[in-house]
């Protein structure tokens, strides 16, 4: 039951400053908005720069449960980092392989799920429901999942134990296959809250106020919600696995 610790430890860290974490969340994604009016760079930038912001979430969780204070401009820390380099090839390495997962699926849907990725053709319905795009998805998903695994605790092995990208993704990938039982745990668990969650909350929502649009307004702080909690469990997953060098280096420990 690892897995299902990792998820409550999460909350466990989101409710001890909520309000500074959602304040975080709420800074990157309006950063990734102001980064995606870029004509191009806008759909490439924040893919490539996903693992440098994802050590600013795994720093205000250690900050979390060491009792310090969790400020907005930790979301900016790993740009200090010596490792910052690594952390940029690590994201581009990471893009190659979204869009590797998400080419080869081309060989079921005749392009389908690419073009709207890439955003040449918008969403229909109709056109997804006689198409072969379901299936065109979880070729897509069993292919970047050995990425996943590979990239899992990347960012933080080259930040904080300063490995290069190559040894950091070969251990990252190890770890998680070594913890396989608890990483099912924890994908059941996650997917479990964040879908049952916010079912029975539109359920309720619904009973009780009969607008769509106010239920889609109380329906948004929740997912926000729930996806701040899940960027605090990646920690616990670090911790158990890895566990944090004490002392840690000072020029690898990102501070704010």
């Amino acid at each position: 039951m690892t897995g299902w610790l990792w998820l409550k430890d999460g909350f466990a860290i989101f409710r001890k400053q909520p309000f500074e974490l959602s304040s975080l969340f709420v800074s990157y994604l309006f950063l990734m908005i102001l980064i995606g009016i870029v004509p191009l760079l806008g759909q490439i930038l924040p893919v490539i720069l996903l693992p440098t912001f994802s050590l600013a979430f795994l720093q205000a969780s250690k900050q979390v449960r060491a009792g310090e204070k969790v400020h907005p401009r930790i979301l900016f820390a790993a740009f200090r980092s010596p490792a910052l380099k690594r952390l940029l090839w690590l994201g581009v390495l990471q893009m190659a392989a979204a869009l590797l997962a998400i080419g080869l699926s081309v060989l079921v849907d005749d392009g389908l799920f690419w073009k709207i990725m890439s955003g040449q053709i918008a969403l229909d319905p109709k056109v997804v429901a006689d198409s072969n795009m379901g299936f065109a998805m979880l070729v897509a998903a069993l292919v970047y999942l050995p990425t996943t695994m590979a990239f899992w605790f990347a960012p933080p092995l080259i930040a904080w134990q300063d490995m290069g990208v190559g040894k950091a993704v070969f251990y990252s990938f190890f770890a998680v296959r070594r913890e396989a039982r608890a990483f099912a745990v924890y994908g059941v668990a996650w997917a479990l809250v964040g879908i049952l969650v916010p079912m029975l909350a539109s359920l309720v929502l619904a009973l009780l106020f009969n607008s769509a649009n106010l239920i889609v307004m109380l329906m948004v702080p929740l997912s926000l919600l729930l996806t701040v909690v899940l960027y605090c469990s990646f920690y616990s997953s670090w911790f158990d696995v890895f566990g944090v060098p004490d002392p840690m280096p000072p020029a690898l420990d990102i501070e704010a």
